[in-house]
């Protein structure tokens, strides 16, 4: 049994090895941005009928950010998580007063969030690695019921939760 969890350690630790900034390319991670973008553009119109090319600048804006941020976390030597900089980045394009802020915020207003998140989720959701299956066959059939009874969890307590915010608020 404490080969079995050594093995499954090791293996974790190896994931976690491959991890980090390091490992995707720069230009390969741009490509990625470009396919979610034409993606988040697609969704978009099928979502709101805000035609691609009406909410291309602020998709344009929002590839611009994300670039930034992508390089800002390659070259900065502080450990902080490119997201973390993608965030500060879109936050400091849009504060009241900051040059084009304005603009910023009339282009990046034809888009809308959850069509763009659906996709992306849809995607995390489904892109299961080699070796993910491999951690879930090491887990066993334990890690099953663990993880349908999180799952109902969830949505009772996502139930209860809009029950009672329809019931006082709706």
């Amino acid at each position: 049994m404490t080969n079995l969890n050594r093995n499954a350690e090791a293996e974790l630790a190896g994931i976690v090895a491959q991890d980090d900034m390091g490992a995707i390319p720069l230009a390969e991670k741009m490509l990625m941005l470009v396919v979610a973008c034409a993606i988040g553009l697609v969704a978009n119109w099928a979502a709101t009928g805000t035609s691609p090319v009406e909410a291309l600048p602020g998709m344009a804006v929002l590839f611009g950010a994300s670039a930034l941020g992508l390089v800002v976390a390659r070259i900065v030597p502080l450990s902080i998580p490119a997201v973390a900089w993608v965030s500060l980045i879109a936050i400091a394009l849009t504060i009241p007063g900051m040059p084009g802020a304005a603009a910023v915020l009339e282009a990046v207003t034809k888009l809308n969030f959850l069509a763009l998140a659906t996709p992306a989720l849809a995607y995390g959701g489904l892109a299961l690695t080699h070796r993910e299956f491999q951690i879930a066959r090491q887990s066993g059939w334990k890690i099953v019921i663990v993880a349908i009874c999180v799952m109902f969890g969830t949505y009772i307590g996502s139930v209860i939760i809009a029950d009672l915010t329809l019931r006082f608020f709706g």
